[in-house]
């Protein structure tokens, strides 16, 4: 699996050929629609707008995960491609076109392009928010979606998490890097990479402890 970070909570999994999206942000929506104090500090690389993906993963429906600007890139009416969202995304979202539109709620688990996603509890001010696990026969990759530490996420984790990635700005009902020091300890992941920060902060992952020296480059695997 190739996994390359988008900035803020967004990746790009790739394998065999095929290309999953989870909660691209690549616009500057906040700052425009939300909070002008909130612009984005990553420039924008054009070329993953250019990209057709076969699945899109939304996690919850903050402008930031949910970006409608974004999305108008890959979903459009002659698009086939199989989006995962949980309620709060997903009747917003689904038209009627070509596109797959999946409700992922906690406890779902849907089957495509060779990989088996499960949606995962996450606590966040979106009631309907999740986590998403991805299992791709070899190795399980757990994005946490946007979440605070919380007890009841581990009671339905698999406990052979290859690589977990999760939050450490602390703020807007996220984990903070000590307490996503715990988290990732205590899911068992063998990797943990600190996301959600720099987009609209000057938050480093500097003293998130257990980065494995493989994270500088991002990118997990080849």
């Amino acid at each position: 699996m190739q996994i390359t970070w988008l900035g803020q909570a967004g990746f790009l999994f790739e394998k065999n050929g095929k290309k999953i999206l989870i909660d691209p942000y690549l616009s500057d929506s906040v700052a425009q629609k939300l909070n002008p104090k909130s612009v984005r500090r990553q420039p924008i690389d054009e070329k993953f707008l250019a990209l057709t993906p076969d699945v899109i993963v939304i996690t919850h429906n903050h402008l930031d995960h949910y970006d409608p600007d974004t999305l108008k890139h890959y979903i459009t009416e002659d698009s086939e491609i199989t989006i995962l969202c949980p309620k709060s995304v997903w009747g917003n979202l689904r038209k009627r076109d070509k596109n797959n539109y999946v409700q992922f709620d906690v406890g779902t688990e849907f089957t495509t392009c060779g990989i088996r996603f499960e949606a995962v509890k996450a606590v966040h001010s979106d009631d309907y928010a999740i986590g998403c696990i991805l299992d791709d026969g070899e190795k399980k990759y757990y994005v946490t979606g946007d979440t605070l530490y919380n007890k009841e996420i581990f009671q339905a984790l698999p406990d052979d998490i290859y690589a977990v990635f999760l939050p450490i700005n602390g703020v807007g009902n996220n984990m903070n890097a000590t307490d996503a020091k715990r988290f990732a300890k205590n899911c068992g992941a063998k990797h943990a990479v600190p996301i959600h920060f720099g987009m609209f902060d000057n938050l480093s992952p500097e003293g998130f402890e257990i980065i494995p020296e493989i994270y500088k480059e991002i990118i997990l695997e080849r």
